[in-house]
């Protein structure tokens, strides 16, 4: 049998929950071919892939303290 499990879509709020960016940050990274495409649910509604959201996060630099210099 073949698997047929579409994946799970999250909302534009849930995706600003998720990586604690703005939706303006998030439409700009969109703009700059630097976050994961959303999925059209309508002519005003899109959701993003929630599996490439976590690979978009987990690919992300981790944080360093404030005030510690960069490497």
């Amino acid at each position: 049998m073949k698997d047929t499990k579409e994946p799970e879509l999250v909302s534009m709020n849930r995706v600003v929950a998720m990586t604690s960016l703005s939706r303006t940050s998030i439409n700009r990274y969109r703009g700059e071919r630097r976050f994961p495409e959303p999925v059209s649910l309508g002519s005003r509604r899109i959701a993003f892939r929630k599996a490439e959201i976590q690979d978009w996060i987990n690919g992300r630099p981790p944080a360093r303290p404030i005030g510690a210099p960069a490497s």
